[in-house]
């Protein structure tokens, strides 16, 4: 996946935890786990927003944009 998440860092740059930010973002603990490991497809604008308002950051602290390898062998390099 090209997009990668960056909220175990984003947290531990603030030192809150799991448990507290679930609680200020209103998601369950899981919910907000798979988020932390990347384990997710898809993240909902509003969950983004929460968890953005919560930290008080951007979305691009939280979000990282890498090529696939895949696509960057196949242009050729």
């Amino acid at each position: 996946m090209a997009i990668i998440l960056r909220l175990d860092r984003m947290m531990a740059d603030r030192k809150i935890s799991l448990n507290e930010l679930s609680e200020k973002v209103g998601i369950a603990n899981v919910n907000l786990s798979k988020i932390k490991t990347g384990k997710v497809s898809a993240i909902r604008f509003s969950t983004l927003n929460a968890i953005c308002d919560a930290l008080d950051c951007q979305p691009g602290d939280i979000l990282e944009f890498q090529k696939d390898i895949q696509e960057f062998r196949q242009g050729g390099i």
